[in-house]
């Protein structure tokens, strides 16, 4: 596929533009978060690979527009933003919700021909793996102990009251979308997967993300880090490193 990216679309933010880099590497954030969340591995991989990272509607830049609370509805507008991107090898990354979009964005990429490189799910359960949850219900204080628990969120953030009006409605839309996905049992990615998951998480075992090797026939492989839900935090720079390793050996 040729590709004609403008540069002006509201979905994607590219900030360390790489084009001589041989693979992209698209980022989409876990519930509540933003492209900026990307911005350090965007620096750390440039100008090997070419970061894109996802801007959802509803918050920063977005934050005027209406949220969607729904990961079918959001990989259905997302993938006609990535094909003009497909022109050279494509990786997906994703945290927490942004893993389970991922899968989604990949299976109706390989629906129209192009089969990303690699799938990174980090922090997230395989799409079989269901769990009843119901955080998206709870009033605005149960939402925000659930967030501070995670330490998903700035706590400073979240003590001020005007953040709070602006990144709330994007939370529970973002948690609604991940508690009400169900997957729909079909044909395996042909992607391979590697799942990244914090040995502490409360959201995903590690069974649950060891799972997400029956959803490809590409290969699969996981690492299990030190921490919680947002293990990544504190270990970024090997997550990077491995990433890295992945798409430079595919280049």
């Amino acid at each position: 596929m040729t590709a004609n990216p403008t540069g002006t679309s509201l979905w994607i933010r590219q900030f360390h533009p790489a084009p001589a880099a041989a693979t992209r590497l698209v980022c989409l954030p876990h519930a509540g978060g933003s492209a900026s969340y990307y911005f350090p591995v965007s620096k750390a991989l440039s100008p090997t690979v070419d970061v894109l990272a996802v801007q959802y509607p509803g918050r920063q830049d977005r934050r005027h527009e209406k949220c969607v609370d729904s990961i079918a509805e959001l990989a259905d507008a997302l993938v006609p933003e990535l094909l003009p991107y497909t022109d050279k090898p494509v990786a997906l990354f994703g945290h927490s919700m942004g893993a389970t979009l991922a899968f989604e964005v990949a299976l109706r990429l390989e629906q129209k021909g192009v089969t990303p490189v690699a799938l990174f799910a980090s922090g997230r359960r395989a799409p079989s793996c269901h769990r009843d949850e119901s955080v998206h219900l709870r009033d605005d204080d149960g939402l925000i102990a659930e967030v501070k628990g995670l330490s998903g969120t700035d706590t400073q953030l979240l003590g001020d009251d005007e953040v709070l009006r602006m990144v709330l409605p994007a939370i529970r839309s973002d948690y609604k979308a991940a508690e009400t996905y169900r997957y729909t049992p079909g044909p395996q990615l042909a992607t391979p997967i590697h799942a990244h998951v914090g040995d502490a998480d409360p959201k995903a075992t590690v069974e649950e993300a060891r799972t997400w090797g029956e959803h490809t026939t590409g290969g699969f492989d996981i690492q299990v880090y030190s921490g919680g839900h947002f293990y990544l935090n504190d270990q970024a720079p090997r997550v990077i490193a491995s990433i890295r390793d992945v798409l430079t050996a595919k280049s």
